[in-house]
């Protein structure tokens, strides 16, 4: 079995990050990268990729480039790309993208449908 090797995240080249002492609620739409750290409701429909960091709270549908998660998300996650669950993710909603990455640990519960880039 491959093992995956996750590659930290550098804040620094990120465009906007939510801090954790953030508590947001709406509709967010994006073209650039933006990392959530503290707790988020609504949806999300990006064209950019999105980051949910460890000890983040996402209650949304999420439609974006590509998604990393190692928080927790409740809701559907579609992506152009890819989503990949990192170890501490915990997912309950289900994924759609043409690549699926599921790290050791993570907790998912929904259906998982990978699609090309045309069906997605």
């Amino acid at each position: 079995m491959a093992e995956i090797h996750s590659k930290r995240i550098d804040e620094k080249k990120l465009d906007t990050v939510l801090a954790e002492d953030i508590s947001f609620e709406g509709d967010v739409s994006f073209s650039k990268p933006l990392m959530i750290k503290g707790l988020f409701s609504g949806s999300i429909n990006a064209t950019g990729d999105l980051y949910i960091d460890k000890d983040a709270v996402v209650d949304a549908e999420i439609k974006a480039s590509s998604v990393v998660v190692r928080g927790k998300v409740k809701g559907n996650i579609t992506a152009d790309s890819k989503v990949e669950l990192q170890g501490s993710a915990e997912v309950v909603g289900d994924i759609t993208a043409p690549r699926i990455v599921m790290e050791p640990g993570c907790l998912f519960d929904g259906i998982s449908k990978m699609r090309p880039l045309s069906e997605v």
